[in-house]
């Protein structure tokens, strides 16, 4: 949500509102960081002041980043570092001197590139892996080693481990001593290519998560990235590209994309230089991969050249030039989608339900004509729309993978379901609370609805839920609580704090600005504590490792003043009786009993967090594995033979959403719901693992209708009571 607060409005004031730049240049980095430690100071919901505490902080933040699994640096190091700056980053900051980062950073580049030559040697000696050693899977609570003499001792065992970890990679293509070298090649060509922008970038996305964990800046190519993601559309040829060895190659080829029409370039193919229209071809090869990015994309309709290392080129010095027009690629993997499921309900009588899968909230509203803007509002009517027209008799819409976006759309996409009405409160660091309230009395759906949720369902998919959970609209189900993301970020784009007529303050970047805090409309945030399913089933995700409250320098939880709102006096009855048959269900249910016992063993793996460098044991413990996942599969083929759970199932995309046929596809098509099992890390095997959670919320949505029929119903009341 776009807020205009009196802090940030003061905070411009202050510190000085610029032009843009009259000739485009590389930022000045000194004074770019003074700007995001001046809004940091004024304009962060906490207030607080960029002090020695804060220095000491941003000290640990700054060294636990670039070496979070305390294997680079040393005690000696980290001392050194404390006695230099623990007292003296915050002065060096405000007066725009961060010699202190480059030089941490130098230190760190030094340590890695002494590490890569004692590795590169270590992978080279013969191992037994006959020992009774073990070594630990994460160290990041783990000190830092004494000294050098120690860190090579946790090298030894670590590379070791690589090494064991290869070897027994039944699909490995290359022999250990070969992948471990590369690894440790890429390793050092990654901390090369780190130019000095890239380092000031870290350090002062350090210096945002030490007020809080959401804070961050952002270099101007994170934040291309970052509103390209919130549009879900970019300009340029349709590829997914990684680092490998060097080069950009390519992992995807988007469909529908130029690249995809233009159908010359495949997936591994790697890109060795790239040209604009009819220049010159200039060279990426260890270039940053986000620097090639950079030039490929490009405006609508002009020209990209590529030279291109065939994938399947058996001579590595061949080439081939591949031109293609940039245009528009639509990025449909985060876009809303729906399924029709039609199955029997629990009086065995046909019934159907709707399904709106919701990766994500977003918006490109303000980029262009509303009739011509993408959202998620717009997106989720369209399909509802059909699935109504199409006579659903329930409807789940699964947030189980989505981590937020666009606040305003939360609040809009919430007033799809409710009459007029309060949604979300917000409070500033002064205290002020706000009301932000859904003013459109038109209703898209009335009948039975569930929300899905799980740890990872965070920040905006955490409000759409809440509200409709305060209202009694819907019924929460998932794991024990979503994420417990409840904090506001504001995008301050620093070129308009730089000092007048600053060079290069239109590519000074932004920082994402923590400024107010979440409310429900009953008063409690959904900060820390998520919002809490009505009905918790069994889950792989239902970890504390995941969510707000594993993050450091969370903000704490606290309250407001609830909102009157009309809640369906019927919510409460009908959530009983759900249980108890939801209930009996998961106890009797094999897939929950699978699930379950391998959340006992990840738990109980993050307890001992160590691993066996012993070859035999290791080959025993995955000889377990691969029984205990034939069997289940065994097990699986059994009860789908017997009685098999296969809905009838139709896919409703925004692309066919106005199709005249409904379009039927396999019910099982997905995998865990966007996870993975547990026990086939690899995936193997293309064994379709039941989507537990699903199968369970679809049977509650049947529930629902059934219940309805005798009167207790989470249906859209005509007048409901009023309750606090």
């Amino acid at each position: 949500m776009r807020n205009n607060f009196s802090a940030i409005a003061l905070l411009v004031a202050l510190i000085g509102v610029c032009a843009p730049a009259p000739v485009r240049a590389e930022a000045d980095l000194d004074k770019v960081a003074v700007s995001v430690a001046r809004l940091l100071e004024q304009g962060h919901y906490s207030r607080k002041k960029l002090d020695n505490v804060m220095s000491a902080a941003l000290l640990g933040r700054y060294l636990d980043d670039l070496d979070p699994n305390k294997l680079f640096f040393t005690q000696g190091d980290v001392d050194e570092f404390s006695a230099k700056y623990r007292n003296a980053l915050d002065d060096a900051i405000l007066s725009g001197d961060l010699g202190p980062a480059r030089e941490i950073f130098g230190r760190y580049k030094e340590r890695v590139t002494a590490r890569v030559a004692k590795n590169k040697e270590l992978a080279k000696k013969k191992y037994t892996y006959d020992t009774k050693e073990t070594i630990a899977l994460n160290r990041e609570k783990a000190p830092w080693p004494a000294n050098d003499a120690e860190a090579d001792a946790l090298w030894a065992q670590r590379v070791e481990a690589e090494l064991l970890q290869e070897t027994l990679n039944e699909h490995a293509v290359d022999p250990p001593v070969k992948v471990i070298t590369r690894r440790q090649d890429q390793l050092l060509r990654n901390i090369n290519e780190m130019d000095d922008e890239s380092i000031v970038t870290g350090f002062l996305g350090a210096l945002a998560r030490t007020y809080d964990p959401h804070s961050e800046y952002l270099s101007a190519s994170d934040l291309e990235n970052f509103e390209i993601q919130m549009s879900l559309s970019l300009v340029g040829v349709g590829a997914v590209l990684q680092s490998e060895d060097g080069y950009a190659k390519v992992k995807e080829v988007v469909p529908g994309g130029p690249a995809d029409r233009d159908g010359r370039l495949t997936v591994n193919d790697r890109i060795a230089a790239v040209a604009q229209g009819d220049d010159e071809f200039e060279d990426v090869v260890d270039m940053k991969l986000d620097k090639v990015v950079e030039k490929i994309r490009g405006k609508k309709g002009t020209t990209v050249r590529l030279q291109v290392i065939p994938g399947d080129a058996t001579d590595p010095s061949k080439r081939k030039i591949i031109a293609i027009k940039r245009d528009k690629v639509e990025l449909k993997d985060q876009e809303a989608s729906a399924e029709i499921i039609d199955m029997n309900g629990p009086d065995g009588k046909p019934l159907r339900v709707g399904w709106i899968e919701l990766p994500s909230f977003y918006s490109d509203f303000g980029t262009k004509s509303p009739e011509d803007a993408r959202s998620t509002t717009k997106d989720v009517r369209a399909l509802l729309d059909r699935l109504t027209a199409e006579g659903i008799q329930s409807l789940i819409v699964d947030l189980r993978r989505d981590g937020g976006g666009s606040l305003e759309e939360a609040i809009n996409l919430t007033g799809l379901f409710i009459p007029k009405g309060p949604v979300v409160q917000a409070k500033d660091s002064n205290g002020k609370v706000t009301v932000s309230y859904d003013t459109n009395a038109d209703i898209a759906y009335t009948g039975p609805m569930i929300v899905l949720t799980n740890r990872l369902s965070a920040s905006a998919s955490e409000i759409f839920a809440a509200a409709l959970q305060d209202y009694g609209r819907a019924v929460i189900v998932g794991d024990e609580q979503s994420f417990g993301k409840g904090t506001v970020q504001t995008m301050l784009e620093i070129g308009r704090f730089m000092p007048f007529f600053s060079l290069g303050s239109s590519d000074a970047g932004a920082l994402k600005l923590t400024i107010n805090k979440f409310y429900r409309v009953r008063g409690g945030s959904t900060q820390l504590e998520g919002v809490k399913s009505d009905i918790v089933l069994p889950s792989l995700t239902d970890n504390p490792e995941f969510g707000e409250k594993s993050l450091p320098n969370a903000l704490i939880y606290d309250e407001v003043a609830p909102q009157r709102v009309d809640r369906d006096p019927q919510a409460d009855r009908l959530l009983a009786e759900l249980r108890v048959r939801s209930k009996a269900r998961v106890l009797s249910d094999p897939e929950f009993q699978y699930i379950q016992s391998d959340m006992e063993r990840l738990r109980q793996k993050l307890e001992k967090n160590v691993v066996s460098l012993n070859a035999n044991v290791r080959r025993s413990e995955m000889k377990e594995d691969q029984a205990r996942q034939d069997e289940r599969k065994q097990a699986r083929a059994t009860r789908a033979t017997a009685a098999a759970f296969q809905p009838k199932t139709f896919e409703v995309t925004l692309d066919n959403v106005t199709d005249k046929d409904l379009h039927s596809v396999a019910f099982d098509r997905k995998k865990n719901g966007g996870m993975f099992d547990a026990e086939d890390e690899d995936d193997k095997k293309d064994e379709v693992v039941p989507d537990a959670v699903r199968n369970e919320a679809l049977r509650i949505a049947t529930d629902m209708v059934d219940l309805s029929k005798s009167g207790k119903t989470a249906l859209l009341e005509t007048a409901p009571a009023n309750i606090q």
